[in-house]
């Protein structure tokens, strides 16, 4: 069995989204979120999501509707044109589907499969150079043997400030792309360091994510 990867991402949609906007207006969290795809020629998607009711008569909109009451909560529904971009979209243009989506303090959080670490980075990487912010939360590896396990925190605070600088600006100039964009000797003039120590400071900021990520 190939080694999998669950993914949870956080992704700041940067007001593309009505569900994280009208969360965030309402001071609260969504409690869950449906998406069902209309026909091919109608070109849209529907959504529905539930906040607590208390929020219902001052967060229903023209665009967004309050349609079922349900014990304490409101279930929203609205529809959106597809293709335009959203956070889901982005990552089922690489054929996996979103599996759980949900909100807190105005930021979606994602769930999603992926087949292995090339295709949760060409995920990331689109969304990186889509939205203002994305967080890896959590990954849950498969190994060979389904019923084992491994769930893996993706701490940023591993790393030095330095070694973060050192990570941003060569994945922002293209150290990673395939043909790359900039070599090491580019990416460490603009930082303004030697090529060894970029070169020290990129080997130790991979060698701790890769620890986390692949622990055993």
């Amino acid at each position: 069995m190939s080694s999998g990867i669950r993914a949870e991402l956080r992704v700041d949609a940067d007001g593309t989204c009505p569900v994280a906007s009208t969360a965030a207006d309402a001071g609260t969290s969504t409690f869950s979120v449906s998406r069902g795809v209309a026909s091919e020629s109608s070109g849209t998607v529907t959504e529905e999501f539930m906040l607590d009711r208390a929020d219902a008569a001052t967060h229903a909109t023209d665009d967004i509707d309050a349609v079922f009451t349900y014990g304490s909560k409101t279930v929203y529904r609205f529809s959106r044109e597809r293709g335009r971009g959203c956070p889901c979209e982005c990552i089922e243009q690489f054929d996996c589907p979103v599996v759980d989506v949900h909100t807190r303090d105005g930021m979606l959080y994602l769930v999603f499969h992926a087949a292995d670490i090339e295709a949760l980075q060409n995920i990331i990487t689109t969304l990186q150079e889509t939205f203002p912010n994305v967080d890896i939360r959590r990954l849950l590896r498969t190994h060979g043997d389904q019923s084992n396990h491994d769930l893996v925190f993706v701490d940023r605070g591993r790393l030095t400030e330095r070694q973060r600088e050192v990570l941003a600006t060569a994945h922002r100039m293209g150290y990673f792309e395939r043909p790359k964009g900039a070599n090491a000797g580019e990416v460490a003039e603009t930082l303004d360091i030697s090529r060894s120590t970029f070169t020290e400071h990129l080997a130790a900021a991979q060698t701790k994510l890769l620890d986390a990520i692949l622990a055993e």
